[in-house]
C-alpha cells in the first residue's frame, strides 16, 4: 500500500504554468505506471499523462505539447509540469500509482481563469 499526496495546484491565468507534485509514502520503483488524472464535476475521471518505470510517457491528446510528466524514483515523487494552461484544464488533478490495483491521492484543484 502507499499514500500519495499531491501539491502545487491553485489559480492561474490562461497561458500560465503550474507544476504539480505527487509525493509517495514509500518507494515508487515498483509502481508501473504512475500517472496523473483529472476530473470535473459530472464527468468521468480522465487520464492526463502517465510514465512507466522505464521512462516511457503517454499523454492525452488535449495536453500533448503543453504538459510534461516525470518521475524521480530517488525522491519517490512524480511531477506534472503544465504550461500554456487553458480554462478547459480546470479540474481536480489526481495522482495514481499502479501495482496490481490503482492507488489514488486526494487530489489538488487546478483553476485556470480566462
Amino acid at each position: 500500500q502507499v499514500q500519495l499526496v499531491e501539491s502545487g495546484g491553485g489559480l492561474v491565468q490562461a497561458g500560465g504554468s503550474l507544476r504539480l507534485s505527487c509525493a509517495a509514502s514509500r518507494s515508487i520503483f515498483t509502481f508501473n505506471p504512475m500517472g496523473w488524472y483529472r476530473q470535473v464535476p459530472g464527468k468521468q475521471r480522465e487520464l492526463v499523462a502517465q510514465v512507466t518505470r522505464s521512462g516511457s510517457t503517454n499523454y492525452a491528446d488535449s495536453v500533448k505539447g503543453r504538459f510534461t510528466i516525470s518521475r524521480d524514483d530517488a525522491k519517490n515523487t512524480v511531477y506534472l509540469q503544465m504550461n500554456s494552461l487553458k480554462p478547459e484544464d480546470t479540474a481536480v488533478y489526481y495522482c495514481a500509482a499502479f501495482l496490481n490495483t490503482y492507488y489514488w491521492g486526494q487530489g489538488t484543484q487546478v483553476t485556470v481563469s480566462s
